[in-house]
């Protein structure tokens, strides 16, 4: 739970990693909700309000990968702000080095900050 609360404020403050780097951080939610069903109900009741807010945070802190959905829902989210070195500039569909694999153009709604 620590880690992805560090991954939301990370995510709210401006993204400063790759796409590989960021897509490999959000396994922390994956491992949060794999080990979810485990835990015992007492505990999972009483992190589960903690985990909602997280959750809605980064909701806040991201924007939907543009097109078909499917798989784990944090996995397919762009973080509103990245953060990227002004040298590098960016590609002809907008995004900056470290995410010019993304297979759409960047959606007006992330902002790229030099």
């Amino acid at each position: 739970m620590t880690r992805w609360q560090q991954q939301v404020e990370e995510a709210e403050e401006g993204c400063s990693w790759s796409w590989p780097e960021f897509s490999n951080d959000l396994g922390c939610r994956t491992a949060l909700a794999a080990e979810w069903p485990q835990l015992a109900v007492p505990v999972r009741e009483a992190w589960e309000p903690e985990l909602r807010r997280l959750d809605e945070r980064f909701r806040a802190a991201t924007i939907p990968w543009p097109g078909p959905g499917g798989g784990r829902w944090w996995m397919r989210r762009i973080p509103r702000l990245i953060e990227a070195e002004a040298v590098a500039g960016c590609d002809e569909r907008g995004w900056p080095v470290g995410w010019e694999m993304m297979p759409f153009a960047k959606p007006d709604a992330v902002r790229v900050s030099f």
